[in-house]
């Protein structure tokens, strides 16, 4: 009976003793130096510069069919507003229809770290910076010029120089 006492006693203290410490944890949270700094992100056009590589799917409606879309490319921000792509490829319906190397585009960037991003003959997205510009999710907001009315989501990640 003893024995059995004990065990309840200290699974009770245990239990006790891991919600203290979550309690603790949650309640520190992150630090408010961090969370200011974090909070504090400026942004601008010349935070974006380098080479990104940006991955994107979705789907593309061509000849009337709705296809699946995917795109892998190089995407570099000149800081200045601008874009080129180095190299790239567009997937639709399992079949690579774009070479996207050479394309070119332009960029607009707002104090609060969201943006647009416009292809040249192509479509626009919508775009929001993360902290240190290391990584911008996007989505595609129109469908450009032709048949490629579509949808579309993405993640591109800054490049170590």
């Amino acid at each position: 009976m003893k024995t059995r006492l004990t065990k309840m006693i200290m699974s009770c203290l245990a239990v006790a003793c891991a919600a203290v410490c979550l309690a603790a944890a949650l309640a520190l949270g992150t630090s408010s130096p961090a969370r200011a700094a974090a909070d504090s992100q400026v942004c601008s056009v010349d935070s974006l510069h380098g080479l990104y590589l940006w991955t994107f799917d979705g789907y593309t409606r061509l000849a009337g069919n709705l296809l699946p879309k995917a795109v892998m490319q190089g995407l570099q921000f000149n800081g200045d507003g601008t874009t080129y792509n180095p190299f790239g490829t567009v997937n639709i319906g399992g079949t690579i229809i774009i070479d996207a190397t050479g394309g070119v585009g332009t960029y607009t960037v707002a104090a609060d770290c969201t943006g647009t991003l416009s292809i040249t003959n192509g479509p626009t997205f919508n775009m929001y910076i993360g902290p240190g510009a290391k990584q911008l999710w996007i989505t595609q907001t129109n469908v450009g010029s032709g048949d490629f009315t579509g949808l579309g989501v993405g993640t591109a990640t800054r490049l170590p120089q």
